[in-house]
């Protein structure tokens, strides 16, 4: 049986990135879709635990941020500052939960992974996020319901 992904439409209020992340780790848990003022609120949430988990991990993460560190965490405590790779590696740390990264890809039309973060945390049931390559991410979840989900866990 093939998987499929189904997108699910994220506002780009430039908290998409965390609540694609929050919408995905519900999804995950086998919870219900969070409504929009609760994925809201998660996000935010997220979002400042992503920064102090930078701000934990400074010896290991200064390096790698853009700019002065600092500033950098300081910027990304701001609701409407866009989030991105180094913030979906913090991501999956702070949720302790792998989080797969996917495009479309023009030539197949297919859905390709083109980064994973948190595998130290397991490669089963990853929070799935689109990246469209202009700045914003949706969630994914997959076609099959979570009923045919446990079935197929069983077999």
């Amino acid at each position: 049986m093939r998987k499929r992904e189904i997108s699910l439409g994220i506002p780009g209020d430039g908290r998409c990135l965390f609540r694609s992340v929050v919408h995905g780790a519900c999804l995950r848990a086998g919870n219900p879709s969070p409504s929009e003022s609760r994925q809201k609120e998660l996000a935010d949430e997220l979002r400042a635990k992503v920064a102090d988990e930078f701000i934990r991990r400074r010896a290991d993460t200064e390096w790698f941020l853009e700019g002065d560190f600092d500033t950098y965490v300081k910027q990304m405590r701001q609701p409407h500052m866009w989030g991105g790779e180094p913030e979906l590696l913090m991501a999956s740390h702070v949720l302790q939960m792998p989080i797969t990264v996917s495009m479309w890809d023009k030539s197949s039309g297919n859905l390709k992974i083109i980064a994973e973060y948190g595998q130290e945390y397991g490669k089963e049931n990853p929070i799935r996020v689109l990246y469209h390559g202009y700045g914003h991410y949706d969630a994914l979840r997959s076609a099959i319901s979570s009923a045919e989900s446990k079935l197929h866990k069983k077999r």
